[in-house]
């Protein structure tokens, strides 16, 4: 029995009034959630209301899951829609986290060249990666931010993205390209990297 039929039956069992079974989704998903959040929020107090908001109105809102999506992808979506909520209040825009850190940056393709690394002169040249990408995704517009953060860090289907995002499947491999490319242009000066490849 695969994850998705797993969380089918608890949101069953949940909307029949089973709070066990919603205890046992909320465990299973918190942190990715609460690092799914931290994309948008930098406070770590913030990112545990947020996500608290979030689980509330998931339950509330259970009766409303008919299964279509991934219960996780139809949580992240309200999770997002939580954060933006939170920060709007708050008269701020979504950012991104206080810092990737180099396992963050290994969830990209070209990550993998930072693990081989390990002189001086190198991990300078890490760091610097590392902070190339993070100051590249919070500059970057909102939707192009919350997709390629959704793929690449989350790991989420183009399909599964759609759903949380409410838009076309072809509308985010748009934005994740221009993400990419976005952060391609950015590492070429840090990574000398010629103008034909991508990460």
């Amino acid at each position: 029995m695969g994850d998705r039929e797993i969380d089918k039956q608890l949101v069953e069992r949940a909307q029949r009034g089973d709070k066990r079974a919603f205890d046992l989704l909320v465990i299973k998903y918190q942190r990715k959630l609460a690092r799914m959040l931290s994309h948008f929020i930098r406070d770590a107090a913030e990112v545990e209301d947020v996500m608290q908001e979030t689980f509330i109105k998931a339950y509330r809102s259970l009766s409303s899951f008919r299964g279509e999506s991934a219960f996780y992808t139809w949580l992240y979506r309200i999770g997002i829609n939580a954060a933006k909520n939170f920060l709007v209040a708050r008269g701020r825009r979504a950012s991104t986290t206080n810092g990737f850190d180099i396992t963050d940056a290994e969830n990209f393709e070209e990550g993998s060249q930072l693990r081989d690394l390990n002189t001086p002169e190198s991990e300078l040249m890490s760091k610097q990666i590392v902070q190339t990408i993070h100051q590249t995704l919070q500059d970057l517009p909102e939707e192009l931010r919350t997709a390629i953060s959704l793929r690449e860090i989350e790991g989420l289907s183009y399909e599964e993205i759609a759903i949380i995002m409410s838009c076309p499947t072809g509308t985010v491999r748009s934005r994740i390209f221009r993400a990419r490319d976005a952060i391609a242009d950015k590492l070429r000066s840090v990574m000398e990297i010629g103008k034909n490849k991508r990460w």
